[in-house]
């Protein structure tokens, strides 16, 4: 049976607390694993998540700040002293490849596992797979900084009581799906469309248009929220985003569900990143993470 959710290895930003360990979420997709922002303490948050090396298939860093990307010489390492059997794909924005580097090749080890630099250094897809898309937009934050979003392509659901008005059963099922039609028939007889999912991954930015098209028709969006409302000049100046400006994107863009995250260390009460975020006219499901908290995809409508 397919998995589709987000495993969240820790919730803090800059600064590690005594309940939040640095950046790190796996997206559990179907059969992969999409680590994203490997902060320091990654391999260790996995260990207590019950994630293994074996899981991963691609990584996903944002930009080169440490709270995003310290945790990568660990992962990496366990990656080799796992023998992990498949390829894994790294992906992070090309002008900080220097940084990559450093972090791959920090110490000494046996390399036993092929990992493909996958550098992203403009808007767009930057991977296919036969299940979906993932795409990158530039944000806006000191350093270079993307974000990223995964499409699954749109598809049909077939109708029972269609096919059953039609007569159409067994292998004949299978055929009209792959002709688009049978003994004058059309697959749009007995089926409906359905929609792909969209996941999106938005850290350190402030609002841009990079944000709004991530996040637009999201089932999903996952989206730092490092300030409260009241301290927004100070979002502005260090290139984050408020509880409330995170909730009117999710808002204006239809996501379905909103998860919070990367919470400055200065607040010590989670309930007030709800209320605000409700304040901000957000209805749909909303989530405030907390490290080693699984939160499922919402199933299709």
């Amino acid at each position: 049976m397919s998995v589709r959710e987000l495993v969240v290895l820790g919730t803090a930003s800059q600064v590690p607390t005594r309940h939040r360990n640095h950046n790190g979420y796996l997206l559990r997709w179907d059969g992969e694993g999409i680590l994203f922002d490997p902060g320091e303490g990654t391999q260790r948050q996995m260990l207590r998540a019950g994630v293994a090396a074996h899981d991963l298939n691609r990584i996903c860093v944002t930009h080169f700040h440490g709270d995003h990307s310290l945790g990568l010489a660990g992962v990496i390492q366990r990656i080799n002293l796992d023998r992990v059997p498949h390829e894994i794909t790294a992906h992070y924005p090309r002008s900080g490849q220097r940084f990559f580097d450093r972090l791959r090749y920090a110490t000494a080890y046996r390399e036993t596992v092929g990992i493909t630099e996958a550098p992203v250094a403009a808007d767009g897809p930057v991977a296919r797979t036969g299940g979906y898309t993932l795409e990158a937009r530039k944000l806006s934050h000191p350093v270079e900084s993307y974000g990223y979003r995964i499409v699954e392509p749109d598809g049909r659901r077939m109708l029972p009581e269609r096919l059953a008005e039609h007569g159409i059963r067994g292998p004949d099922v299978g055929r009209i799906q792959r002709e688009g039609s049978l003994g004058g028939v059309s697959l749009d007889d007995v089926s409906e469309a359905r929609r792909g999912q969209r996941f999106a991954f938005v850290m350190d930015t402030r609002l841009c248009d990079g944000v709004y098209a991530l996040a637009e028709g999201c089932d999903m969006l996952v989206i730092e929220s490092t300030f409260l409302d009241e301290d927004e000049e100070l979002a502005v100046e260090h290139g984050h985003l408020t509880a409330g400006q995170a909730a009117r994107v999710a808002r204006d863009g239809g996501v379905r569900h909103l998860v919070l995250t990367h919470f400055s260390q200065r607040y010590t009460e989670p309930d007030e990143f709800e209320r605000q975020a409700r304040a901000a006219g957000y209805d749909g499901e909303l989530t405030v993470a907390h490290d080693l908290l699984r939160v499922p995809v919402p199933k299709r409508r």
